[in-house]
This record gives structure tokens, sequence and C-alpha cells, in this order.
């Protein structure tokens, strides 16, 4: 999870100190940091007042007031440290390299294209980042929890045209992204939706065969596979921060700030645009939409790619894009949670990466995204498509499928899509 960076007017005697409590590995983080930015400037750098921003079981997140600053070092910073390492086998992605690669990039690019926090040190060895603190600022979810629907709505908006202009910031960036990495020992990158798309591609027809008693007709299963072109070189990629949750989302007095690049990568901008239109992008508990706001927020999104991308004006051409990288979204997530849906245990690895995270509703959610696949397909013309997620739909009805998506509280008693 995400931190939430704040602001601290806090004082104390230049030294680092602890609030009481505070255990020893944060000490031992703050320390690191002091270290690491005495070298970077050398002169002593006192940092002080660690407060725990969230961080998650793979990282330590703390926001600290720099207590001795012989620079221009702001008054507070950010320091998470990784505590994982990269799992052993073929799959695995060290989470440091990618976002420590992520926020170089967009730290290079001018202040008022800039997506995220400035990182202002890194040190590997220790795998740490020291970034900049964004201040005292809402989150995406926070306005989604409160009980204004314009505000909500606002704050939607904003982060659909924020995610936009990341992308056309950094189109013709993935060689750059590429160099990053690779000073941090990586020998190739990927995408970590892609292994999962392509096996769910390959996979899901017999799930849905097996413990769904659904039969994907050959035509259905020919265009979902159809959208695999969209992993590959698409000559429309830009930069994603791939987890866009809405605790990971600030919603500063510059406009929307995006955390958390542990999964950044490149891949086709139709990704990100059709995540948009399914019940919650990537993380925390699904809710539905208000009838009308996923294609609010294609539009805002889709105003800040076409001057790069101009052809994706072309509703036909955007609407096919979209139904394409829709399928990669609901066939890997049926292949992540369906088993659980029926329960039965998966028989391999499941998606790292989903849409949605379930929480308890899984036949809901899951019935949700098929549902909208099916509407958007019937929409752009795919027949088959339409018909494989309607029969998908009805055979979930027999495992709680048939229930509603609540809400957010921001929208309760609105319309729902």
């Amino acid at each position: 999870m995400a931190p939430q960076m704040t602001d601290d007017a806090d004082t104390s005697n230049g030294r680092s100190t602890g609030p009481a409590g505070a255990d020893d590995r944060t000490t031992e983080v703050v320390h690191l940091a002091e270290e690491l930015l005495t070298r970077r400037h050398g002169a002593t750098v006192r940092l002080a007042d660690p407060e725990d921003l969230g961080g998650s079981t793979r990282s330590l997140v703390v926001r600290v007031r720099v207590a001795e600053n012989p620079f221009s070092l702001p008054r507070t910073l950010v320091i998470k440290h990784f505590h994982d390492e990269p799992g052993a086998g073929e799959q695995s992605i060290d989470r440091f390299h990618y976002e420590a690669a992520s926020c170089q990039l967009l730290t290079a690019m001018p202040s008022e294209e800039r997506a995220s926090p400035m990182l202002v040190a890194n040190d590997p060895a220790h795998r740490l980042l020291v970034l900049e603190d964004l201040g005292r600022c809402a989150t995406l979810a926070d306005r989604l929890e409160e009980r204004d629907p314009k505000a909500a709505e606002r704050a939607l908006l904003g982060w659909a045209r924020a995610l936009g202009r990341m992308q056309a910031a950094t189109a013709g960036r993935e060689n750059d992204f590429g160099a990053l990495l690779r000073r941090f020992g990586e020998r190739t990158w990927r995408d970590p939706l892609a292994d999962d798309a392509r096996a769910a591609l390959a996979e899901v027809p017999d799930q849905l065969a097996q413990l769904l008693r659904v039969e994907a007709a050959p035509a259905g299963v020919a265009e979902a596979r159809e959208a695999a072109r969209l992993l590959g070189g698409s000559g429309h990629r830009a930069f994603s921060p791939a987890e866009v949750r809405p605790d990971n989302c600030l919603l500063t007095g510059s406009g929307a700030r995006f955390l958390d690049f542990e999964w950044g990568c490149f891949r086709d901008v139709a990704l990100m645009g059709a995540s948009l239109r399914l019940p919650l992008p990537s993380g925390g508990p699904a809710r539905a939409q208000p009838a009308g706001m996923a294609e609010a927020m294609v539009a805002a999104w889709q105003a800040e790619i076409t001057p790069v991308w101009g052809e994706l004006a072309d509703p036909e051409v955007l609407r096919e894009r979209l139904l394409q990288a829709e399928v990669l979204w609901v066939w890997l997530s049926t292949r992540a949670l369906l088993p659980a849906v029926v329960g039965v245990r998966p028989s391999g690895r499941v998606a790292r990466v989903v849409v949605a995270d379930p929480g308890e509703d899984a036949p809901a959610v899951l019935s949700a995204l098929w549902r909208r696949l099916g509407t958007d397909a019937e929409r752009a013309g795919h027949v088959a498509t339409a018909e494989v997620a309607a029969a998908v739909v009805g055979a979930l009805g027999r495992h709680g499928g048939e229930a509603v998506l609540p809400p957010y509280p921001a929208f309760a008693g609105c319309g729902q899509e």
C-alpha cells in the first residue's frame, strides 16, 4: 500500500531520534538515509522525527524532518526502504530496481510534466530511496470515501487526465527506461502483466469449460487472442505505473501525483485507457462506477494522449484498441479469480497483477468485469466476444455472481453502471 505523504511542523534537537516506540529497523533506515545524503552532499545531514507512512509487507516508508542541512534540502523528505530481495526463478522481478528506474525516469522530466515525487537520492546496496515529500494532501481514495459526489467526480477526471499526460510525456522514452534498468543490473526488462496475460489467453477457455461448463466458441477465443498484439511493440507504448490504486494517487495543488512504481513498465497505452472502464483500475476493494463515469474518464484520458497518437482521436480506432485491452484485463482477472469463485485451488501460479482486488466480492467482481466486456463488445460489433461474456455471466450467477457491486460512498444514491 502506498503512503500518504504529510507535512510536519515539529522541531527537534538536530539528532536522529524516533518517536516513543519506534522500532530498531526504522532507526536503522533513517541512519542509512543520513549516510546516503551526507555522502551525496559532502557534509553532515541529520534527520529526525521519523513518521511511519504505512509501507507494505515488502517495504518501510517513513517521513522525516531534515534537522541539520548545510545545503538546500527540503524541510521534510520521504524514505522508502525495500526489505524484500527478488525471489528465485525466471518470473521474479526486483521491485527496487523497477521503482528506482521509474523514479529516475520521471524525475528527469520537466517539473510541469512530472507525475511523481522527485527522487532525491538512491542507494542500491541498501535498497533505499529518498524522495520528495509532496506534503499534506488527500488521496483519490479519500475523495471516493467522502460524501461529496462532485469532488469525487473532479478527482476521478483529474486522475484520468494526469494518467494521459504522463503517458504522452513518456512516449518514446522506453529505451531510456531500459538503460536505467541496466544500470541497476537488469539485463532485460518486461511488463509484469505480459506473461500472465499470455497465459490467460491460453488457459481461460479450458478454465471456463472445466469450472463453469461454458464452452467458448472458437470465434470468441480467436477474437480474444487477437488482443495479444497489444503486449508487443505496438507503436503506442508509454510508461505505466502499473498499480494505479486510488490510495496511490495524491491530489496536490499541482494536480494528481502518483506513488509506488514497483511494477513500473512501458506498455500499450490502451491498457491504461481500458482499465478506466472497469470496476476499479488495479487494486483496492472493487466498487461500481456511476453511470457515464467510465466514458467521461476515458474521454479525459484520450484528450491528453491524442496530441502524441493522433490516430487514437478516431472513435472507431480507439474503440477497437480499448476492447482488445479490456479483453486482456478480463481474461487475466478470470485466470486469477475464477478458481476461488468456484471453490477450487488454482492449478498453477496465479496472476501477479489483476484489475481489481476482489476481497470477499470475487464472484460479483468477476461478473461485473464480464458484464462490462459483453456490453462493450456488443457495441463494437464483436458478437462472438459478447456471446462468451453473456454465457460466463450466466454461469457465474450460480456462484454468487448475481450480486451487484456497491458504489463508493461518494456516489451512494447515484445511478450505477
